[in-house]
């Protein structure tokens, strides 16, 4: 299963655990979402003044967001508001954390892993790999970098774009009386963590300073009231499309039905093409600029397969089973 919806849900509420595995021993942690079947989770982790570990890698894709501290990772020095995108079998310098820090930690595609290496996997997407002071080296642009858009006073800085399924990390500040009216929903799941400031939600009502939420697809929220401004960090696991309406009473089947509207018609031809029958792809059509998308985590976790192995070429798009390599 994916993780299930958690909203609202303030972590400051709630104890720190001592981690017990390797490569993070002397930190404590949160778990603010977490799909069971995979271990792929969302964590609040402390380190401890004193921490320190080797070089090392992940088996999963890994996001990690400084809230306070300094980290020490190789020869840079992570502060707050420091943003990194550690692609699966990429190895990272050594760790110090000489007085203590805060950060959110996500693991895309398993649960935390960690082997002590000072090379690269040698499948590692290394070009993917990325590291930037959010609050300092990223300007902030319009809410128009998705469209349709929200209302005028809602800013992004873009951390993140995955260019298989434009899933989107980014930070994102609601003004002073930010306010939205009407109602919205997505095809990707939704997630936030309020790093400061107090938002209001009709359904959910208020989140505030600590504030999380794992938003499945399809789940009415809205409208919006922001009093005196808030700062947070979001993600989605693809494309972030809005679809605004006015009615509070839809349900997700429902949203669902109306999004397939919309692709009904507005792109016919995809939408007849996709309904007809003769044809099957379990794994999806091919796309001869994206031979290989289907082995892509991202994309094998967000239609419900494990990560790892992958599918066969001549199988994919010939409606027989795709067979696993070894």
């Amino acid at each position: 299963m994916a993780r299930p919806h958690i909203e609202p849900y303030v972590e400051l509420d709630h104890p720190f655990k001592k981690f017990g595995v390797s490569g993070f021993k002397g930190s404590s942690y949160k778990v603010l979402s977490l799909d069971t079947d995979t271990g792929a989770c969302t964590l609040k982790v402390r380190f401890d003044g004193g921490f320190r570990r080797k070089p090392g890698l992940s088996y999963s894709d890994m996001e990690i967001f400084v809230l306070n501290g300094r980290i020490k990772v190789g020869k840079q020095t992570w502060t707050e508001g420091h943003y990194a995108f550690v692609p699966a079998g990429m190895a990272v310098g050594q760790i110090e954390v000489p007085q203590g820090a805060e950060a959110l930690l996500m693991f895309n595609d398993s649960e935390p892993s960690f082997v002590e290496s000072d090379k690269n996997h040698q499948l590692a997407l290394t070009e993917a790999f990325s590291s930037v002071n959010s609050y300092e080296d990223r300007p902030w642009g319009g809410g128009s970098i998705v469209s349709p858009s929200v209302a005028t006073g809602c800013l992004i800085k873009l951390l993140h774009y995955d260019p298989i399924t434009e899933a989107l990390s980014f930070l994102y500040c609601m003004t002073p009386r930010f306010a939205q009216d009407n109602i919205s929903y997505h095809d990707s799941a939704e997630e936030s963590y309020h790093i400061w400031g107090t938002s209001w939600m009709m359904q959910f009502g208020e989140l505030p300073t600590g504030g999380y939420f794992w938003r499945p697809p399809y789940i009415n929220h809205g409208s919006f009231r922001c009093k005196y401004g808030t700062i947070a960090f979001g993600r989605t696991d693809s494309v972030l499309f809005n679809y605004f309406h006015f009615n509070p009473w839809t349900n997700p089947d429902e949203n669902k039905l109306r999004a397939a509207a919309n692709l009904y018609r507005k792109r016919p031809a995809l939408y007849n093409w996709v309904e007809s029958d003769g044809h099957n792809h379990p794994h999806g059509p091919p796309d001869f600029e994206n031979l290989d998308y289907q082995n892509d985590p991202q994309v094998r976790m967000l239609h419900g397969e494990p990560v790892g192995g992958s599918v066969s070429r001549s199988k994919v798009g010939t409606g027989g089973k795709a067979r696993k390599k070894k």
